[in-house]
């Protein structure tokens, strides 16, 4: 495939192999874990519940710092473990997890490619069987500003970035205002971020939720101007399928400044007086 980093990718076959293996922790990132995990999951792999885990109880924010040190410590995870993240929606919210984690200095980690789709499409083992580790002794640092913006600085720097907007073509012209599985979690206004281009996030991936090869990935994101010599950044409706296009960009095409806007379009289409492009 000739990804840039290749490394931070593995398939389902190497996880199977790796299921005893002590120097590695499988978790699995679900948005909902009752239709998901709770009904069978990667022998071993531990849950990371998306919006209890990776978000802040009160504020509209990822975990904190130390929230992250103690999730990971939880699930048994080590400065010398290697994390495999796997989960639901092709992969959005371990990919979100991916990100979050990586923003708080979390170095080893790796997704299982195609998800917890292809592992059931292979009908490799599950178990409803919940694992417990001997806690870990990960160091939490950060944060790590290279993979994150804020609304401030997407609007500050307007029309100097190349913004790539992920969503569906009809989230992008402000025909719906949000996708038909969370029709209640939308902005008040629809639309993109002025200059944006639109690459749906689904387009990186084949039918089995396995990443495209380099080759097309490139094709992709340099028909529509998003090319490594820019500082790119992604977004979507919360953030968590820009980060499934962060890691594309930054991880198997090798872009050196890609970013993650979190805040995404629930954040700038509920701004008073922002600018809004149909």
């Amino acid at each position: 495939m000739n990804y840039s980093h290749p490394e931070v990718l593995v398939d389902t076959k190497w996880v199977e192999d790796h299921l005893n293996d002590p120097k590695v922790r499988i978790a699995e990132v679900d948005y909902d874990p009752t239709a998901n995990y709770v009904l069978g999951h990667v022998p071993g792999s531990v849950l990371i519940d998306w919006k209890v885990d990776i978000n802040d109880p009160v504020a509209r924010n990822i975990l904190s710092k130390e929230a992250c040190q103690e999730l990971l410590q939880k699930i048994g995870v080590s400065d010398d473990t290697t994390l495999v993240l796997y989960g639901d929606f092709n992969n959005w919210f371990a990919a979100f997890a991916f990100w979050a984690l990586t923003y708080y200095g979390c170095k080893n980690m790796k997704l299982m490619n195609g998800g917890r789709k292809k592992w059931l499409e292979e009908d490799k083992p599950l178990t409803k069987d919940v694992p417990t580790y001997q806690r870990g002794n990960f160091k939490s640092s950060g944060p790590d500003s290279s993979v994150r913006v804020f609304l401030r600085y997407v609007s500050d720097t307007l029309g100097s970035k190349a913004l790539v907007d992920v969503r569906s073509p009809k989230e992008f012209t402000g025909e719906i205002l949000a996708p038909p599985e969370y029709p209640t979690e939308h902005a008040q206004r629809g639309g993109h971020i002025p200059g944006a281009a639109n690459i749906p996030w689904a387009q990186a991936v084949n039918d089995d939720g396995t990443f495209k090869s380099a080759e097309e990935l490139t094709k992709l994101y340099h028909a529509k101007g998003i090319t490594p010599d820019k500082e790119v950044i992604s977004y979507c409706r919360i953030g968590e399928r820009s980060s499934h296009t962060w890691f594309v960009l930054k991880y198997l095409l090798g872009y050196p400044n890609v970013k993650n806007y979190d805040g995404s379009w629930t954040e700038w289409g509920n701004m008073i007086d922002n600018p809004i492009e149909k």
